[in-house]
């Protein structure tokens, strides 16, 4: 994919990370099926149809079976991993997580497009539909206004110096590539995620995303 950018086209390359043990899933989730492939190969398919190349992490013993990058002890840690094999040349780095298989390119798009109109980050989000309560224990200290809260998403995508300049002095895990962006000052702006972007984290929600599957919601 090319963009004519004002500095010459655009090089958007895109980090699939799926190099979790699937400790809380119970099994190894980005290899399940689902429809007539797997999460995994769902994942980077749909990446790599708005991207110039796709560098996928699984986990070390996986790497040459998937032909992928060998992920470390932490999602950070294999983020790094992952930039590591990202070309020099490449302008705008997307970060997404394989356990969203049902992202869309329009996701994509919308992200992209935020980078290249000036963003350091972009993160897709969706509205929080429950009141959220800050807690000390079991006594509530805050009410956030709902409002003001967003649930982030996947993929996340960033000009692509920025994000390596967060992980070249990132040490301990962060929640998400953004935090980093953002504790080095950077300027991340959201746009509209999806509602199909749902990760999958226990067996049900496996399951919602293979009826939406059957369903013919996802190509």
């Amino acid at each position: 994919m090319s963009n004519a950018g004002p500095n010459g086209p655009e090089r958007v390359w895109t980090i699939v990370v799926a190099g979790g043990s699937g400790s809380r899933f119970g099994a190894p989730k980005q290899y399940a099926a689902l429809g007539d492939e797997r999460v995994i190969d769902r994942s980077r398919r749909v990446a790599a149809h708005v991207s110039d190349g796709v560098v996928v992490v699984v986990p070390a013993a996986d790497a040459a079976r998937e032909q992928g990058i060998p992920g470390g002890d932490t999602r950070t840690a294999s983020v790094r991993n992952g930039l590591a094999a990202v070309p020099a040349d490449a302008t705008i780095i997307c970060v997404h997580d394989a356990a969203r298989p049902l992202v869309d390119v329009d996701v994509y798009t919308r992200v992209i497009a935020g980078v290249h109109a000036g963003a350091d980050g972009v993160v897709p989000v969706v509205p929080v539909v429950d009141t959220i309560k800050v807690v000390d224990g079991d006594r509530v200290i805050e009410t956030p206004a709902r409002e003001q809260l967003v649930a982030v998403q996947t993929p996340q995508g960033f000009r692509a110096e920025v994000l390596r300049a967060a992980y070249a002095g990132a040490i301990d895990a962060a929640s998400d590539d953004a935090a980093l962006v953002e504790k080095g000052g950077g300027v991340v702006r959201v746009v509209p995620g999806s509602d199909d972007a749902r990760k999958i984290t226990h067996p049900d929600d496996l399951a919602w995303a293979r009826q939406r599957v059957a369903e013919g919601a996802h190509r």
